[in-house]
């Protein structure tokens, strides 16, 4: 779907559960498809649920056929052993200082395989595709409540500080 770089695969080793259900395994980013649609709009409903949001099914099948046309937004996947773990969104804009910019939008992993390197890997696949389109950064925000994916986000990024304001048209 859309306009997205070449999937990357990275093999990462997941901490053994009790049940041995996870050992190594081998954990592949890139774009989705149609076959993804169904599990791609159930993890984008937990996101939105996430944070106490909801969408009726108009928003869901826009930002689909947006990722499926590639031209404003984008959306990669991660599967872990072929099943869709989590997915990010993300667009392109100019900037007036510097390359155009990637804003990653959303990132969403599942819950039962958080942890495991799910959310790192799409970062890293998002940047990889930002690089390939010429932008100078990648930049997202989170709510400052979230404090699992801060961990994570301060690992592999700087936060600059800035406040994000928002005023409703």
């Amino acid at each position: 779907m859309g306009r997205v770089a070449r999937p990357v695969c990275r093999e990462v080793a997941l901490p053994r559960r009790a049940d041995g259900r996870y050992g190594r395994a081998m954990l592949r980013t890139g774009p989705l498809d149609e076959a993804d649609h169904a599990r791609w709009e159930e993890l984008f409903r937990a996101y939105i649920a996430f944070y106490g949001r909801e969408l009726d099914q108009a928003a869901y099948d826009r930002a689909w056929r947006e990722f499926a046309s590639g031209a404003r937004l984008h959306a990669l996947g991660a599967r872990l052993d072929g099943r869709l773990v989590g997915i990010t969104h993300f667009l392109v804009h100019p900037s007036t200082s510097e390359p155009d910019l990637c804003y990653l939008e959303d990132l969403f992993t599942d819950p039962e395989v958080r942890g495991r390197g799910v959310a790192r890997a799409l970062i890293e696949a998002v940047r990889e595709w930002a690089r390939e389109q010429g932008c100078g950064s990648v930049y997202w925000q989170t709510h400052e409540t979230n404090a699992v994916a801060r961990r994570l986000y301060d690992e592999v990024a700087r936060n600059e500080g800035y406040i994000v304001y928002t005023l409703p048209v």
